[in-house]
């Protein structure tokens, strides 16, 4: 280990010696060559696991209704053909089964009694909420299926595979780095990965599934059907929106950044609130997709966002100010 040189914080010293260009541009050949590979290692792994994943990724369907309340149907199913669900009261049906909300199935059927046949009545309830419009993923082509399966991996390959490629990508960045720039980049890639990880969970237990619901409701408005998508354009959505709201989310970082070099102060970000308003909604269309839904789904939480960065910059010049005055005196 060096010395300390006199006059020279230990930080600011050189670690480990110096490389020629070709040197730095080997190491970033390396570092790349085993990001990709990590990151087609993991693609293997995910086109295996695709039937699970897609399953993952067709939860929010099944939460399009949590923050409707359910109502009672029944539906009369003859073979294979349904009539309704049909919206009643415990007054009209009074024979429905106990709870708050269910969906009855009266399905007529033919049982042998000896030499006749006699109808039968069976009375089913089902699992899923009455008010739920079943959404149905369909492969309109021999090779959708493969796509829609590569697709998926691709995602979930990126995802599984970023510690392994953050790492390496890092072995070639951090040398270049003393020990207090290193604690700063470490203190920030935390937080990155705490906002990225809040983006990603928020958007898919609540945001997805409300703008999910919203589509629905607004095809209903113009009269069409939406129970029937393509699996390949639902997948390709869903993925777009998680990643994006997790890129988005990124956003504060990069504010604060700005604030702590000194390009921005927090007179300067309460100036801009409209302006970073419209933004939000730029990059709710350039990060996801170029919908009112999800603009709005993904400018409200940016915006917020940005709301604390400014409480946060408040904070930092107040801390400033406080040193400076007591290095003054």
């Amino acid at each position: 280990m060096a010395k300390d040189t006199p006059g020279l914080p230990a930080e600011a010293e050189d670690i480990g010696p110096k490389k020629s260009f070709w040197g730095h541009l080997n190491d970033l050949r390396t570092a790349l060559i085993r990001s990709v590979t990590a990151i087609g290692i993991a693609l293997l792994l995910c086109l295996f696991l695709s039937p699970w994943i897609v399953r993952v990724l067709t939860y929010p369907m099944q939460r399009m209704h949590m923050f409707e309340k359910p109502v009672r149907t029944v539906t009369l199913q003859i073979g294979d053909a349904k009539l309704g669900p049909f919206e009643v009261t415990r007054e009209q049906v009074p024979g429905l089964p106990p709870g708050d909300a269910r969906n009855v199935v009266l399905r007529v059927g033919v049982a042998q009694i000896g030499k006749e046949q006699v109808a039968t009545l069976t009375v089913e309830t089902a699992a899923q909420p009455a008010n739920a419009a079943e959404i149905r993923l369909h492969n309109l082509s021999p090779t959708e299926a493969f796509m829609v399966a590569f697709h998926v991996a691709i995602y979930a390959a990126l995802a599984v595979s970023s510690p392994f490629w953050i790492f390496f990508m890092g072995g070639f960045i951090l040398p270049a780095l003393n020990l207090k720039e290193r604690s700063v980049i470490f203190s920030w890639l935390g937080w990155s990965g705490f906002l990225f990880l809040a983006g990603v969970m928020s958007t898919y237990f609540v945001l997805l599934p409300v703008a999910l619901r919203a589509s629905v409701q607004y095809s209903a408005l113009l009269g069409f059907s939406s129970q029937d998508w393509r699996a390949d354009e639902y997948i390709n959505f869903t993925c777009k929106f998680i990643f994006g709201m997790g890129l988005g989310f990124q956003f504060p970082l990069i504010v604060l950044f700005l604030v702590k070099i000194g390009v921005l102060t927090h007179s300067h970000l309460t100036r801009y609130r409209r302006h970073v308003a419209v933004l939000s909604l730029i990059l709710g269309a350039v990060l996801t997709t170029p919908e009112v839904v999800t603009q709005v789904a993904m400018a409200i939480p940016l915006y917020l966002l940005y709301e604390v960065c400014i409480w946060i910059a408040w904070y930092w010049e107040r801390k400033k100010r406080r040193a400076g005055g007591e290095a003054a005196a």
